[in-house]
C-alpha cells in the first residue's frame, strides 16, 4: 500500500506529464478542420485525468483485489484529503475511459526501460475466465481466443514482454491467446527499438529467414535447441546468460502476484486495456526490481582469472 507522500509524489509524475500531453493534444486538435466552427461542450469534470491516473495506478499497488472496494473503502474513507473532489464509484468508472489515452501515452513515454544491449523475452496468458466458463463466458466473444502455454490450455490473451538486465520493461505487445510466440510480425514489432543480444527459450526458435531479418535490424536472437535439432556451437558467456534467463519469471511474477495485470473481473475490453497499462506503469515505479550481473569471472583449472 502506498503512503500519503508517496501518492503525492505519484501524482506530481503523471500530473506534470498530463499538462504537457494537454498542452500539445489541444494544439493537435485545434488545427483540425473538422472541429472550425462547431461548438462542443468541454466541461472539466471535478476529478482530473492526471487524479484518476494516479488512483489506478495506486490500485495495483494496494492490496485490494478489486477497484470497487478500493474506491469506496479506501480511496473515500482515507484520500479525502489528497482527492478533495471525489466521485462516485460509477461516475470514476466512466472517467476511466477518458484517461484511457494519456494513461497509455503516460506508460509509453515515462513508464518504459532502455534497451543495454542484454534483452530477455517472453510471454505469460492473460486468462479472462476459468476454462470451465469458456463456454459460458460472452464479455470477450469474438476477440479472445484459446491458447496452450506450459501449464496447460487458457481462454483469453498473451502479454509478450521483452526486459534488460535490470528487469526493466523496454516492449511489450497484447496478442490473442493463439498467436505463437515465434510469430514474425510479432517478434518484429517486439524488436523494433532493441539491439544486441535477445535470450528466449525454446518457444522462439524461428525460421532462418526471421533471424536474418533480426539479425540485420541489429538483434541476436539466441535460445536453446531442441532435443531433435541439430547441436551448434555456443560461446560459454550467451550460456550463462540463458541460465539467468529465470530473471523475467520474476517480472511476470510480480506483474501477475503484484501488480494484478490478471484477473477475470473484467466487464468491457476497455477495463482490461487500462488494467493492462496501470498495472506496468505500477511495476516500473516499483522501487526494488530483480537484476542479473552482465559480467562474470572464471576461474579455469589452471588458477587463471577470465573474465566474460
Amino acid at each position: 500500500m502506498l503512503t500519503s507522500c508517496q501518492i503525492t509524489e505519484l501524482f506530481f509524475l503523471v500530473d506534470e506529464f498530463c499538462i504537457h500531453f494537454e498542452t500539445n493534444i489541444d494544439k493537435c486538435l485545434s488545427k483540425l478542420p473538422s472541429s472550425i466552427g462547431k461548438s462542443t461542450r468541454n466541461k472539466p469534470s471535478s476529478l482530473s485525468n492526471s487524479e484518476v491516473i494516479t488512483l489506478l495506478i495506486a490500485f495495483h499497488h494496494s492490496d485490494y483485489r478489486t477497484l470497487k472496494h478500493f474506491y469506496k473503502e479506501y480511496v473515500c474513507q482515507h484520500l479525502t484529503s489528497e482527492f478533495p473532489k471525489l466521485v462516485s464509484y460509477n461516475r470514476f468508472v466512466e472517467l476511466q475511459k477518458l484517461a484511457s489515452l494519456p494513461l497509455i501515452m503516460f506508460v509509453g513515454s515515462d513508464c518504459m526501460g532502455e534497451c543495454t544491449g542484454f534483452s530477455f523475452i517472453d510471454s505469460t496468458k492473460l486468462a479472462v475466465c476459468k476454462n470451465q466458463r469458456i463456454k459460458q463466458h460472452r464479455q470477450f466473444k469474438g476477440i479472445a481466443q484459446s491458447g496452450h502455454t506450459s501449464t496447460g490450455w487458457f481462454y483469453g490473451f498473451k502479454l509478450h514482454l521483452i526486459i534488460n538486465d535490470k528487469a526493466e520493461i523496454i516492449s511489450f505487445q497484447v496478442t490473442r491467446g493463439n498467436v505463437a510466440d515465434n510469430q514474425e510480425n510479432l517478434l518484429l514489432k517486439l524488436c523494433k527499438d532493441i539491439f544486441g543480444k535477445l535470450y528466449g527459450d525454446k518457444g522462439y526458435i524461428v525460421k532462418e529467414s526471421v533471424f536474418e531479418k533480426l539479425f540485420h535490424d541489429g538483434v541476436h536472437l539466441i535460445t536453446k535447441i531442441k532435443r531433435n535439432m541439430k547441436n551448434k556451437l555456443m560461446g560459454i558467456y550467451d550460456k550463462i546468460m540463458l541460465r539467468k534467463r529465470s530473471v523475467i519469471e520474476c517480472v511476470i511474477d510480480s506483474l501477475k502476484n503484484i501488480c494484478q495485470v490478471e484477473h477475470s473481473r473484467h466487464r468491457s475490453i476497455h477495463g482490461f486495456i487500462i488494467n493492462i497499462f496501470a498495472a506496468i506503469a505500477a511495476y516500473h515505479l516499483i522501487p526494488k526490481k530483480p537484476s542479473i550481473a552482465t559480467q562474470f569471472q572464471m576461474e579455469t583449472e589452471y588458477g587463471i582469472q577470465l573474465s566474460l
